[in-house]
């Protein structure tokens, strides 16, 4: 009831005459939405109330937007450009001054003001304030430039310079500067050219990057496909280890698959899970299942001698490169390592005991606090076919590291050194640091 109170109660608004140039908000050239709009306008209108103040800008944007792109004319407005235009082209005919300036005046005045709208809407709609501020100021800088020469008298001397040039004498060097020209889009083709190259040679830069990045996150996503499937296979619904026979010959076979399709980060990266979760390393065994036995500290228990490892990565990276990753605190006993390319690596804390290590490169490696052997140095000795370790005094534990390369190795203890230069023969000795004097042979060769 208050609606149509309030409704009663406005003014009656008389209809207005027809502007000659109408922006097509009259009854006739209105579109049922800027109608709409417009009624909804009027009954915000009627309601003075807060609440409604954010609806009635948004009407009168509205409207707004409709007035700047449907813009019309009148019929009456068109008449008189359009006599205008008449009358001018008249003038020029009789050759009637007076008449032509009418015509001429009256056809501008009109024009402009039929363009006007539809230029201010295009300059809204396509110049930023940026592109605004830029026209001006080229703008600006053409006429300082032209009231530059004109009133101090630059552009007065420079007539009177070229008024004193004998043109006919500059004729043949107006020929060596067209021969210096076309030499000079020559050089501009070449560096053109050049560009080209250059522009190409990033591309397919860019492009090889962009592969080495794909195939570093395809690689990435097969490792944690493998971590998941490995943790899926070993572990059971308690999450404790049950493995097998099947199960573990599964588990390395997708180990050594997954080893041949990775580079050596990937390797690493594998190793490092496979390490820290104690798949790599030898556990007691219970006789009868063959499950792992619990040490009663949180973890399965170890057993050297004869235990059985989940994993046994055997000549899995035999021939691996390595180089320059992260090795630390890794169980490697008993791997196959034959020419594998370990160089720059950190091998704080590895276990390379019983590993053989033949012709590996360790050059530039970190050694600290890693194992080469159990038991004491003068008792321990490379791994045997035939003879079973004995990890209390060391015999038959240690690795082969027969003509392995030590150059540069940082941090190498003085017990590992000894065993190194008694067990590494001569190719070895001589790359140790700190050489193997009054150290023995025991290789023989």
């Amino acid at each position: 009831m208050m609606n149509d109170s309030n409704t009663s109660n406005l003014p009656n608004s008389e209809p207005l005459p027809p502007d000659d140039f109408d922006s097509g908000t009259g009854d006739n050239h209105l579109s049922s939405d800027a109608l709409a709009a417009q009624q909804k306008l009027a009954e915000l209108a009627s309601l003075q109330s807060p609440q409604n103040t954010h609806a009635l800008q948004q009407a009168h944007s509205y409207i707004k937007k409709y007035t700047i792109s449907q813009f019309t004319v009148k019929p009456r407005a068109l008449l008189f450009t359009l006599l205008a235009i008449a009358i001018t082209f008249v003038a020029l005919v009789i050759n009637n001054w007076f008449m032509g300036i009418v015509g001429t005046v009256i056809t501008l005045g009109l024009s402009v003001t039929m363009l006007w709208p539809w230029w201010e809407y295009v300059v809204q709609k396509w110049l930023s304030s940026q592109d605004k501020t830029l026209l001006v100021a080229f703008v600006g800088l053409m006429v300082g430039i032209i009231g530059l020469f004109k009133f101090t008298g630059l552009g007065y001397r420079l007539v009177i310079w070229g008024r004193q040039i004998n043109w006919e004498v500059s004729g043949t060097l107006a020929e060596w500067f067209g021969a210096l020209g076309q030499i000079l889009i020559a050089i501009i083709a070449v560096y053109v050219a050049w560009r080209q190259y250059v522009i190409s040679k990033d591309l397919t830069i860019q492009q090889n990057l962009l592969t080495v990045q794909q195939n570093l996150i395809t690689q990435q996503q097969t490792i944690d496909s493998y971590f998941q499937g490995i943790s899926d296979l070993v572990l059971d619904e308690e999450g404790l280890l049950e493995d097998w026979p099947q199960e573990r010959a599964i588990a390395e076979g997708r180990t050594a698959a997954i080893f041949s399709s990775v580079d050596g980060s990937g390797k690493a990266k594998i190793i490092r899970f496979l390490s820290r979760s104690k798949l790599l390393t030898p556990l007691k065994r219970d006789r009868r299942l063959g499950r792992a036995i619990l040490d009663g500290m949180g973890g399965y228990e170890e057993d050297r001698l004869e235990g059985l490892r989940v994993i046994d990565l055997g000549v899995m990276l035999a021939a691996a490169d390595l180089s320059h990753n992260d090795l630390r605190w890794t169980d490697l006993s008993e791997a196959n390592l034959v020419r594998a390319n370990l160089s720059n690596c950190d091998l704080v804390k590895t276990n390379f005991a019983r590993t053989i290590l033949y012709n590996a490169n360790i050059s530039g490696a970190d050694l600290n606090g890693t194992r080469f052997f159990y038991g004491s140095v003068a008792l321990a000795s490379p791994r045997s076919r035939s003879a079973a370790p004995n990890y209390e005094t060391g015999e038959c534990t240690g690795a082969v590291v027969e003509n392995a390369d030590f150059t540069n190795v940082q941090r190498l203890s003085e017990i590992n050194r000894q065993y190194c230069c008694a067990w590494g023969g001569e190719k070895t000795r001589a790359t140790i640091p700190g050489g193997c004097e009054g150290i023995p042979n025991k290789l023989g060769r």
